[in-house]
């Protein structure tokens, strides 16, 4: 799936690729998600806050690369990127054990 990052006058109205793309397949039946590419124009792209609860919601194993067009990129994961990360799926991490 691709999203693109739509900007508005208010910027609470906007909404980011990553989450576009991720509703999208979400809304086409898709689950199971392991990589997220992202790329901008210029320094690696990092997603926001939002964007990286919601990608941990539904993919806490989730791989990303963070890149430019011209093929340079950073490979992390969405726990790296939101360590702590607030989740009502139980787990063993969230109970302590």
């Amino acid at each position: 799936m691709t999203g693109a990052n739509i900007e508005n006058a208010v910027n609470g109205l906007s909404l980011c690729a990553e989450r576009v793309a991720l509703f999208k397949a979400i809304s086409d039946g898709r689950r199971g998600f392991t990589r997220l590419a992202v790329s901008c124009a210029g320094d690696h792209c990092r997603p926001c806050g939002a964007c990286r609860q919601v990608l941990y919601e539904h993919a806490p194993e989730l791989e990303i690369l963070m890149g430019r067009p011209d093929g340079e990129f950073v490979r992390t994961t969405i726990r790296a990127l939101l360590p702590d990360a607030f989740s009502l799926a139980p787990n063993r991490e969230d109970r302590g054990d």
